[in-house]
C-alpha cells in the first residue's frame, strides 16, 4: 500500500516541478529576446555632437523669447513680456491695492467665463 499511494503523488509532484522548470526557461528566453531588441546603441561622437548642437539651438530659442517682447494671442490679449518689465508693471498696479484687487478679479472672471450653451437645434451637418 506504500509504494501504490505514493507513487501517484510522486507522478503530480514530478509533473509541477517540470512544469515550473519549462515555464521559468521560456519566461528567461522571453526576457534575453527582448532585452536585445531594447538596448539602447552607445552614443558616439557623431551623436553627441548632434546633441550638443541641437541643446545650444534650444537655449539659444529660450534665451530669445526671454528677452523679446511679443504676442503669444493677440485676439485675448496675451503678451509674453521680460520678467523685469513684468515685475515693473506689478509693482506699479499694486500701488493702489483695492484697484489692483478689483482688476485681478475682473481678469480672472474674464478668463474662466463660461461659453454660451449649445443651438437648441442641431445643425443639419452634425
Amino acid at each position: 500500500m506504500n509504494s501504490e499511494s505514493t507513487e501517484p503523488q510522486s507522478k503530480s509532484v514530478m509533473s509541477w516541478v517540470i512544469a515550473f522548470a519549462g515555464a521559468f526557461l521560456i519566461m528567461a528566453a522571453l526576457v534575453w529576446a527582448t532585452r536585445r531588441y531594447t538596448e539602447a546603441p552607445p552614443v558616439g561622437a557623431e551623436r553627441a555632437a548632434e546633441r550638443a548642437r541641437a541643446l545650444a539651438e534650444l537655449r539659444a530659442a529660450e534665451t530669445e523669447a526671454l528677452h523679446k517682447v511679443d504676442w503669444i494671442d493677440k485676439d485675448k490679449g496675451f503678451v509674453r513680456l521680460r520678467i523685469e518689465d513684468a515685475m515693473r508693471i506689478v509693482e506699479r498696479e499694486w500701488e493702489n491695492p483695492s484697484a489692483a484687487r478689483s482688476n485681478l478679479i475682473a481678469r480672472a472672471e474674464k478668463a474662466a467665463e463660461v461659453p454660451p450653451p449649445p443651438a437648441a437645434e442641431p445643425s443639419i451637418y452634425e
